[in-house]
Parts: structure tokens; C-alpha cells; sequence
């Protein structure tokens, strides 16, 4: 479900998890953009969608998705890595970036994307 709130990017590969974090984030009262699964259709997205936020799963099919977090810092997007990994896995120079352990519930969630949201576009 979406609404016409806050747009927030999901990045997600694994089919049931983009799902339920889809309905998550829609229930949140956020429209949700995308979801991407691979980094070609996440770039894709961000250089042609505007985007107040992104969740940003940190293994994409084995792949880390730097390259994704590097075009939303260069866009001044903020984001969140989710992720089954604990911090120590993430790359140095990353590692300030917020991150959501997986499982989490819709609270933290809520929590992590209204942290990183403006006052002016939190729902």
C-alpha cells in the first residue's frame, strides 16, 4: 500500500522480505519508490525519480551496494542500510551511515526513516 507521503526508495533482492518492507513503509504513510532489486535498476531510479529517502539493503545477490549509497550521498538522498549483518561488516567509511538489523519491527523502522527525514516531511 501506498500514500502520497514522503517518497522513500526501497532496495530490496529478496522477494518476500521487498514485500513485507513495501506494505511497512506504506503503512508508515510513506510512498514508496521502486522497489529495486539489482543496482542498475536502483541507479536507474535515483537519477530519474525524486526521492527524500531510501532503504538500502547492503547485499544485493551477493553484491554490496555501494555504488548505491554512493550515488545517494552524492545527491544528498539520505539512507539507511538494512541489513542481516552486524555494523562491523560495513565498509569503512560507511559506517556512520544508519543501519536497521534484520528482523526489525515497523517501529524501527519508523523510527529510522523519521530520523532521517526533515521535520518539514515526516508523516
Amino acid at each position: 500500500m501506498t500514500k502520497s507521503g514522503p517518497r522513500v526508495l526501497l532496495v530490496e533482492d529478496e522477494i518476500i522480505v521487498c514485500w513485507l518492507l513495501e506494505e511497512m513503509i506504506g503503512e508508515l504513510g510513506y510512498t514508496v519508490v521502486g522497489p529495486a532489486a539489482r543496482i542498475s535498476q536502483a541507479l536507474s531510479i535515483i537519477e530519474s525519480v525524486a526521492i527524500d529517502a531510501a532503504v538500502l539493503d547492503l547485499n544485493l545477490d551477493g553484491e554490496p551496494s555501494y555504488a548505491i549509497a554512493d550515488a545517494l550521498l552524492e545527491r544528498g538522498i539520505p539512507f539507511v542500510f538494512s541489513t542481516g549483518y552486524n555494523k562491523d561488516s560495513v565498509r569503512e567509511g560507511y559506517r556512520s551511515v544508519p543501519l536497521l538489523q534484520k528482523p526489525y519491527h515497523i517501529a524501527e523502522l519508523a523510527d529510522a526513516i523519521k530520523k532521517l527525514l526533515p521535520a518539514s516531511l515526516t508523516v
